[in-house]
């Protein structure tokens, strides 16, 4: 099993029910269709279910059917011959014979190539180019795509009868926002990575306040964008201490935040395209109360530490990252701050 060059990574009873199904579905040799958002592994669960069946000894071929053209993704798959001689080039099929072959963005083929496909999956046979006569194959087929290929089928845009054929079994890849569970271990995983590219020590992991934080979030790419995130912010942290001595508190969630002066262009490029601009965006969520007239110097200070931190809540959609952000703050002082004013949920 050595062959298997990535594990799925995750402590979550979802995570467990999932390669319980994997290895399931891994012992028969027929076709299975994993379904996904982007960035939940679809590859590597399919890696995973050549690796853990019986062919795992034989050939293990990937398409990515979106990076072609339809004229080019026929070539790919069923090879090219030709009448004048030239030398015929064989296919993905032809390199998958006795393995498997996995086809990713199964939706994106045409209706004329899904046909071609179905016949080979059906019989095994196809036949390149101009040839008119049939190449035999041997090939378990693991197909995915990123929408409910139902959906599909009901618009018109992907044939019936391959679904039939594709879906004798299906896996359902769940969103890292329902199992939050797993997001420790996976940051810790690629943070020990990106520590290790770096020439760093050690890493020393994430606070508990960015933890949780972490934990919270939608993650609408998913694990990929989990990585994204958690190198960026060991990378950010590797730069002002190489040794990463402390756990990190400082998350870069948005890349395209930048310094003040690009949302400073693009505040002003937002107010230009708006007919109108309401008061009541600027404004804070609840009114923050004045200090009295006979309010010393702390009050007065307290008071204007706390319009700060709504304000800034109020014009970040009070995400609380975005926030400390901008009153260029460590979202641990922030979330120091909010406990300090009461304000902390």
């Amino acid at each position: 099993m050595s062959a298997i060059s990535q594990q799925p990574i995750g402590r979550s009873a979802i995570f467990y029910a999932l390669l319980d199904k994997v290895s399931d579905a891994a012992a028969l040799e027929k076709p299975v269709l994993i379904i996904g958002e982007r960035g939940t592994g679809k590859e590597l669960i399919a890696s995973r279910l050549h690796f853990l069946s019986p062919r795992w000894e034989q050939p293990y071929i990937r398409v990515n059917c979106a990076a072609f053209t339809d004229d080019m993704l026929d070539k790919e798959l069923f090879g090219q011959s030709f009448l004048d001689g030239r030398e015929e080039t064989n296919g993905r099929f032809y390199a998958a014979d006795t393995g498997t072959l996995f086809l990713d963005n199964i939706d994106r083929t045409s209706i004329r190539l899904q046909e071609k496909l179905l016949r080979a999956i059906e019989y095994g046979q196809y036949e390149a180019g101009l040839e008119t006569e049939s190449q035999e194959v041997d090939v378990r087929i693991l197909a995915a795509s990123g929408q409910d290929l139902r959906d599909g089928v009901s618009a018109g845009t992907f044939q019936s009868d391959l679904l039939d054929r594709l879906s004798f079994d299906v896996v359902h890849l769940p969103p890292l926002r329902i199992r939050p569970e797993d997001v420790q271990p996976l940051s810790d995983l690629f943070g020990k990575r990106i520590t290790s590219e770096l020439g760093a020590d050690r890493f020393p992991g994430f606070t508990p306040e960015a933890m949780a934080f972490l934990e919270s979030q939608p993650w609408p790419g998913n694990v990929r964008e989990l990585k994204n995130v958690v190198e960026r912010s060991v990378a950010g942290s590797f730069l002002k201490d190489e040794s990463l001595s402390q756990p990190i508190t400082d998350l870069q969630m948005d890349p395209f935040k930048g310094p003040d002066w690009v949302r400073t262009l693009n505040t002003a490029s937002s107010a230009a395209s708006d007919t109108i601009i309401t008061s009541s965006k600027l404004a804070p969520t609840k009114e923050v109360p004045k200090p009295s007239p006979e309010a010393g110097f702390e009050e007065r200070v307290l008071t204007f530490e706390r319009r700060l931190i709504e304000e800034a809540l109020s014009l970040n959609d009070h995400h609380q990252g975005k926030a400390a952000d901008d009153l260029n703050l460590s979202y641990h002082q922030f979330r120091g701050l909010l406990r300090k004013h009461g304000l902390k949920k």
